[in-house]
């Protein structure tokens, strides 16, 4: 881990960086000091308002003398989140898809080979896997992409004992405490997501998946939910949300348009994939929704987005833009084309409609 810096109370250190007098309100001239102190050690090239901002957080939760059981969490949430940052570290810039699935499906069961089918295509297309590195489905993933394609993001359970075979001692696994910090490294550098049939575990990661991307707390992402031939198991969730949830309007009907149910690995697959022939990314800027492409639309094409999805704009159109003053400034994506609008921040599933119609208008 990183050396932050900061005292850890259970030395006995807090009472001699802060003492009673440093405590009170009147001391925020002592603590900028301190921060002005730690941020020297900070890299060139981090980001510094950040990095303040993150030791700030850390002393002040200090110096409100929370209870043991509150720094315990704290501590330890940082903590691993630490370790899975640095594990992802070798492999930012390389797509990667996690698979979600049971650990009690078995070597025999129609449901492993699927799993390790639909991770040796993503291999093939270069794509790295990532999985909660358990047995079953997960340890099936990594079977079909190979270790060398392979990320694993463990739970500590007293009923499981550490990785599968496939990805123990590797370099790219990492071993969490919490369910909630095991589920953010699960997410957060993914670009599409498999879910094989689970239990509440599966069941769990998978509606939090698509609550994030439905309320906009994640960006649209392709979302596939895999079953085999002759087995309905999402299917059956499918029915459930139509009749149980569509119908009583606790959630919207575009909102099934969020995910992908099929039983064909390579149909899976191209999902996953193709959501990112066109689509590249997106951003808000102000009240606008920037969304950056690989190749902008023509007029027809704009007007047929206009026409289709206009009712997502909270005031004028859906437009071709050039680059925002603060992307230029970035640099950000500069060479890609966009298309921009006010978008009412509401209505994620027609949204995916519309980078699903923004992928038709690729040539070739």
């Amino acid at each position: 881990m990183v050396e932050t810096g900061l005292p850890d109370v259970r030395d006995g250190v807090l009472e001699k960086v802060f003492p009673p007098r440093v405590q009170a309100v009147t001391t925020h001239h002592r603590a900028d000091e301190l921060f002005a102190e730690l941020l020297e050690q900070v890299p060139p090239g981090l980001e510094r308002r950040l990095s303040q901002q993150l030791l700030r957080t850390a002393v002040d939760l200090v110096a409100q003398r929370p209870t043991t059981l509150d720094l315990k969490i704290a501590s330890a949430a940082l903590d691993e989140m630490g370790d899975a940052f640095k594990m992802f570290e070798s492999s930012r810039g390389v797509p990667k898809a996690t698979i979600f699935g049971s650990a009690r499906t078995t070597e025999n069961d129609p449901l492993y080979a699927a799993a390790r089918n639909v991770a040796g295509l993503l291999a093939e297309q270069g794509w790295m896997v990532v999985t909660g590195a358990g047995p079953g489905i997960m340890q099936a993933g990594m079977e079909g992409a190979g270790r060398e394609n392979s990320i694993g993001v463990s739970i500590r359970l007293p009923f499981e004992q550490g990785a599968n075979h496939v990805i123990a001692g590797d370099s790219k696994y990492v071993s969490m405490r919490y369910f909630f910090t095991r589920k953010l490294m699960l997410v957060k550098e993914s670009m599409g997501f498999i879910c094989l049939p689970g239990g509440f575990g599966t069941l769990d990661e998978t509606f939090e998946l698509i609550t994030l991307t439905q309320t906009g707390k994640g960006v649209p992402v392709p979302i596939v939910f895999l079953d085999t031939p002759g087995d309905p198991y999402w299917e059956t969730v499918d029915e459930f949300v139509r009749t149980q949830l569509v119908e009583r309007g606790l959630v919207s009907a575009s909102d099934t348009n969020l995910y992908l149910i099929t039983d064909d690995c390579s149909v899976a697959v191209q999902e996953v994939i193709g959501f990112y022939r066109n689509y590249q990314s997106l951003r808000h800027i102000g009240d606008q929704l920037v969304i950056r492409l690989r190749q902008a639309p023509s007029p027809a094409q704009l007007a047929t987005l206009n026409e289709r999805f206009h009712h997502l704009c909270a005031e004028g159109a859906i437009t071709v833009s050039e680059p925002f003053d603060v992307e230029q400034r970035e640099h950000d994506h500069l060479h890609l084309a966009r298309i921009a609008f006010a978008f009412k921040k509401h209505g994620y599933g027609d949204l995916r409609a519309l980078i699903d119609l923004c992928n038709t208008f690729v040539d070739g």
